[in-house]
């Protein structure tokens, strides 16, 4: 089924609010019920709405983005500065393999901090999931993940998602800033300043708003990867 943004066209409806109230109604039907919604529009013009909040967002990139980017003269190599050809010396003769195998069964050896692991990614999400008293259903909706993923990631507590998985379910979860960045290191990853992604992300949980319809609008708009499935 396709529905156009209705009386947005000749008869002039703000094509934002139009949006918004589409957006806002697909979002309460799919906290119920388990379908794929694909929102289609002609190009990113006609996407640009909200200008008023994007260049808000605009002005915190710039703020957060732009320093990092900058280079200084005096990080340019000059002569004295410059590489010169590495030294080259005889390699060093391998490690005997019985003394390799002592110190990994050792005390504080590689085998015995394996053993420590800490909470994974899978672990730390479903904890919190009961924590902030949420159904797994409710939490997954939320993040627009879909359930077959939502099902690998619970049944095996290793399980790797990509970045914007693990931020989509920080959003629906509605983590702080902090808890955000702990849950991403559980997945080997991190926020940084010199990514525009994550300054959008940032730029969100820090004025706390976790309407992931809205992040994505950002997110589109300045050209970045998308939350969720």
């Amino acid at each position: 089924m396709a529905f156009p943004l209705i009386s947005s066209g000749s008869y002039g409806y703000p094509k934002d609010q139009a949006l918004q109230t589409a957006v806002d109604t697909i979002s309460a039907f799919l906290l119920e019920h388990d379908m794929t919604v694909y929102l289609v529009i002609f190009d990113r013009k006609s996407y640009q709405i909200g200008k008023e909040r994007f260049a808000e967002i605009a002005a915190y990139i710039d703020d957060h983005y732009a320093d990092t980017h900058t280079i200084s003269r005096s990080a340019v190599l000059t002569p004295s500065t410059a590489l010169t050809r590495p030294a080259f010396h005889d390699a060093a003769p391998a490690p005997d393999r019985a003394v390799c195998e002592k110190r990994i069964k050792s005390p504080g050896s590689l085998e015995a901090a394996l053993a420590r692991l800490d909470e994974s990614f899978s672990e730390m999400l479903l904890r919190k999931i009961d924590e902030k008293g949420m159904k797994d259903s409710e939490c997954y909706k939320i993040a627009n993940i879909d359930r077959k993923l939502f099902s690998k990631i619970r049944g095996n507590k290793l399980y790797k998602p990509s970045k914007p998985t693990v931020i989509a379910f920080a959003i629906a979860l509605e983590l702080s800033l902090e808890e955000t960045r702990e849950m991403l290191l559980k997945a080997g990853f991190a926020l940084s300043h010199s990514n525009k992604f994550d300054i959008i992300i940032e730029y969100f949980i820090s004025h706390g708003n976790y309407n992931i319809f809205e992040i994505n609008e950002a997110l589109f708009a300045f050209d970045q990867n998308l939350l969720g499935g």
